[in-house]
This record gives C-alpha cells, structure tokens and sequence, in this order.
C-alpha cells in the first residue's frame, strides 16, 4: 500500500489539473463576450480620388472603362458609386459610346452600370450612321452586351432627327433602337435621304416603336 501511495497521488493531481484546466476553459468562454457575426451592411469600406477601372475581355482587349473625380466601395453588394462618372465603352467592332452623368453606380464586377441625373449617352459616329445621343435621367449600361435601356422619359437625338419618348433600348452591337411609347419625333428629310440614298445593311441605324408591356 505504502508503495502505491505516491501514485496514487500523482493520479489525483493530474486528475485535479485536467478537471481546473476544462474548468477555467469553460469558465473563460462564459466570462468573455464572443465577438457577434459580422453583418454586411451598406457602408463604404474604402475610397478613391481619380476613380479609374478598367475591363478587358479574355484576350487582354479593353472593352469598357469607367473613370470619374471620386469612387466609393461598398462592400455588401460590391458596389462602386463614382461622382461624375465617364464610361466608355471600347468594344472593337461597334462604334465608341460614352456615357456620363452625375451620379453613377457599377455592380457585378462591372456587368452593369447605372448613370443618374442628367444622364447622356453619346454614341460615335461611323461609316455608315450619324452619331446619336441619348439623355434622360437615368440609363443603364449593359457592357458585356454593348447595350444601354431606361424606362424613365427620354432624348433621343440621332442626325438632325428628335424624338421624345418614355422607355427605350438601344443595342450598339445591332444599331437598333427600340422606344416603347415615343410622344414625339422629329425626322429630318436629310437624314431620310442620306439613309434612302445608301444601300442597306444589317449594321444600318434603325428604330421600332413598341407600345410598353
């Protein structure tokens, strides 16, 4: 008996330190106030002065750009929201569209853009049509599909021709514009005759009126 006393003792003392240290663990957790799960909400987590981002295409081509005076990041839905933003749209093949405004916000990696108060697109003039603008109080930007729409009353000036309308398309790959519900157009003989006197071709400027779903 006398030999297994000093190892008897050396268990109980180890027993006693495993039971302090679940203890003092336990005691620990409880004592100390975890850190609740972050919430995602909409405030910027950083900024930039001389805002630029560029996107390019798989073989490394620029096909959109959008720069302006200051830029925010906001971090639950990946957001960018640029002062005075200019975006360019460079996809090779179409004509250069330029869109500014005052206001302008970018989600989806750039997928699309959203231009507000005194928003205007100017789209290039080519070989074969005129160059056109585009103003309202907001319009959207597709760059991926070189396409720009907006349900709000809109300025459509292509040439020396005006029309006024509330909702529109414009598809820069196709050159199609599409006005839902136009209120008022002006067409000018000349631009009538310049396009009468050219030969048709599927990249040729065209607009369709459609009455809005």
């Amino acid at each position: 008996m006398k030999e297994r006393f000093p190892s008897l003792i050396a268990l109980f003392l180890l027993l006693s330190l495993v039971v302090g240290t679940w203890w003092a663990a336990d005691y620990t957790q409880r004592a100390v106030q975890n850190d609740p799960p972050r919430r995602y909400t909409h405030e910027m987590d950083s900024w930039s002065r001389n805002f630029t981002m560029v996107r390019t295409d798989v073989d490394g081509k620029p096909i959109n750009r959008l720069e302006g005076d200051y830029g925010e990041h906001y971090p639950d839905d990946d957001s960018y929201v640029v002062t005075m933003p200019r975006a360019v749209g460079l996809r090779p093949g179409t004509p250069v569209t330029i869109g500014t405004s005052q206001t302008g916000t970018m989600y989806e990696g750039g997928k699309r853009i959203v231009m507000e108060k005194d928003a205007h697109l100017h789209r290039k003039p080519d070989e074969k049509t005129p160059p056109m603008d585009v103003h309202s109080e907001k319009l959207i930007i597709l760059p991926d599909d070189d396409v720009m729409y907006t349900d709000l009353p809109a300025l459509v000036i292509r040439g020396q021709s005006r029309m006024h309308g509330v909702g529109m398309k414009y598809n820069n790959k196709t050159s199609q514009l599409e006005v839902f519900s136009a209120s008022n157009v002006e067409i000018n003989n000349n631009d009538t005759q310049s396009r009468s006197s050219k030969s048709p071709a599927p990249n040729t400027e065209s607009a369709s009126q459609q009455k809005k779903p």
